[in-house]
């Protein structure tokens, strides 16, 4: 077992492997992860299982001496195929935190990839995890909605779905970010005294990059634009990254309705839909007006866990 730092010259097979995998995603190929080079330090990893036998990567950036998988995404782990068996993972693991302790680490900060993305099982890794006494200091609640089964929606909003319809609101998918941009950037500063993780400028590139995948959704009266999300769609799951109303479209659902025409037009046939958290503070506060408002769409939780391991 070969284990290498990832390098530009491996770009080619990394995305290659990453399309092939069972639990990878658009995330971890590299004209994503690359984005933020200038922010993160990138230090990810590539398993061979002897020769050019490629077995599994790490998406992970270095800080201190702590290795992250990674620090500018929303999970990351081992990515692996269908190929990969819980005894191949414990092997890895004990080779791998060897390395990592020759190298000078002292720290493993590990982001499980929620079970809702893999396309089959691929939860080997929390084996390892278990055995090495890794402990699990954060776990986020992701609201999630089931294609099978379909939890009805609550009537409160049934009722506010009609009414924005009723005022005669249209959805459509639209390429005007930086118009939605600072409808985003007023909902998180007045709402949350946050900013977007992405520039306008940002997000932009990226869907020019990954046009199937990250997609913009907006609801209108007329043409003048209420609200809007932002979708990241994999293969088992449509995400929202972002959504947010005007401060007129909070006065008449004007998101409520994008999320009905996902649900039910546009990813009525996707397995999974993720609102996102409703986490707070390395998961230790939930905001329950958030998720009370998600599981009002019959999103119900799925966990994801953080775990860090001391490497000696």
């Amino acid at each position: 077992m070969e284990i290498v730092k990832y390098d530009k010259k491996y770009k080619k097979i990394w995305d290659e492997f990453i399309n092939r995998s069972k639990n990878g995603s658009f995330l971890f190929l590299r004209d994503y992860m690359d984005y933020h080079a200038d922010r993160f330090e990138d230090n990810s990893y590539m398993v061979f299982g002897g020769g050019e036998n490629l077995i599994a990567v790490l998406p992970a950036n270095k800080k201190g001496d702590a290795l992250i998988s990674h620090g500018g995404l929303t999970y990351g782990s081992f990515i692996t195929t269908e190929k990969m068996t819980t005894t191949v993972m414990v092997e890895i693991f004990d080779s791998f935190l060897k390395f990592l302790n020759n190298e000078g680490f002292k720290k493993l900060i590990y982001k499980t990839i929620p079970y809702i993305y893999h396309v089959s099982p691929a939860n080997e890794d929390l084996y390892p995890l278990f055995l090495h006494n890794a402990n699990l200091y954060r776990r986020d609640v992701l609201s999630v909605v089931f294609k099978d089964p379909r939890i009805p929606y609550q009537e409160r909003r049934n009722r506010s779905i009609k009414k924005a319809y009723a005022g005669a609101i249209t959805v459509k998918e639209c390429k005007d970010y930086r118009v939605y941009w600072k409808i985003l950037e007023w909902n998180l500063k007045t709402g949350y005294n946050l900013t977007p993780v992405h520039t306008a400028s940002e997000i932009e590139m990226l869907s020019s990059k990954f046009p199937s995948n990250i997609r913009l959704f907006c609801s209108y009266d007329k043409d003048k634009m209420l609200g809007g999300l932002v979708i990241y769609e994999s293969q088992m799951v449509a995400h929202n990254q972002y959504s947010a109303n005007s401060e007129e479209g909070k006065k008449i659902g004007a998101v409520d309705v994008i999320f009905d025409f996902l649900l039910n037009s546009v990813y009525k046939d996707k397995p999974y839909f993720d609102f996102g958290i409703s986490n707070e503070k390395e998961g230790k506060y939930l905001n329950k007006g958030l998720v009370e408002y998600k599981e009002s769409f019959g999103a119900r939780t799925v966990t994801q866990d953080f775990y860090e391991l001391n490497i000696s």
